[in-house]
């Protein structure tokens, strides 16, 4: 039996401005309270995360890296049911820990409807 792995490697991520900005132009867009989710259809065996969480989100980084911590870990554990596609989570507005769950709840409905807004291959 192998261990678990709870990491989010290079696979998974979105790294350079190209895939970034190929999401923001081919993208289905679905938000609502703190997230707007972009996703676009990226030919790949599995799904692949973007983060954009600026300072006017919050100004303290420390509540930043909570809130890309919470995205990723929502991801992480979503991904199979994801794959085929390239998400990009935008931070709106900061959210406090108690609401994390609901936040995550909220995400994961996001990403659900982004995904049904694709458009096919």
């Amino acid at each position: 039996m192998g261990a678990i792995r709870y990491g989010f490697p290079r696979v998974l991520r979105l790294l350079k401005t190209d895939e970034f900005s190929s999401v923001f132009t081919l993208r289905a867009s679905a938000s609502n309270g703190p997230f707007q989710v972009l996703a676009r259809p990226n030919g790949l065996p599995h799904a692949r995360l973007g983060l954009v969480v600026g300072r006017r989100c919050d100004k303290r980084a420390v509540i930043r890296n909570f809130l890309k911590r919470t995205v990723r870990e929502t991801f992480r554990q979503h991904a199979s049911a994801f794959a085929g596609f390239d998400f990009v989570v935008r931070v709106r507005e900061p959210f406090a820990r108690a609401g994390a769950m609901d936040a995550r709840a909220n995400l994961l409905q996001l990403m659900q409807r982004a995904v049904k807004r694709c458009p096919a291959p």
